[in-house]
């Protein structure tokens, strides 16, 4: 089981992977697709992290609490209760994840036009490989 499977899975809480999946999809939806999110996230110091996340290179980590702030504490505690878990908990999975989520989602080095994370969970599901 990949780092993804094992995140999807934590966030999905009793709803496993499945859950979790429907989580990360309302999670982009919620802050704008993917587009919204990255520039979010940009906006809130976190454009070097997020730039390295897109391009080609090695992904820079986030820490929880970098998450946490940059996309306030209501976001995270949203999906924290969605999977059972404490805010602390979900912000840190969603800082491990993000940066191999959006990489994944932007394979040419750039944000493609149509969001991928709006195209349902079978897309969602084959772009992040799991």
């Amino acid at each position: 089981m990949g780092v993804l499977d094992q995140i999807t899975s934590k966030l999905g809480g009793q709803d496993g992977q499945e859950g979790g999946l429907a989580s990360i999809q309302n999670f982009f939806s919620s802050n704008g697709g993917l587009q919204g999110l990255t520039d979010k996230l940009s906006n809130s110091g976190l454009g070097k992290q997020v730039q390295s996340w897109v391009g080609t290179g090695e992904n820079e980590p986030v820490s929880g609490q970098q998450v946490q702030q940059a996309l306030g504490p209501d976001e995270v505690h949203n999906m924290a209760q969605q999977a059972g878990m404490s805010d602390e908990q979900a912000s840190d999975e969603l800082a491990k994840a993000m940066p191999e989520m959006v990489n994944q989602a932007t394979p040419q080095g750039q944000i493609p036009q149509q969001d991928p994370f709006a195209k349902g969970l079978d897309s969602i599901k084959k772009m992040l490989k799991i």
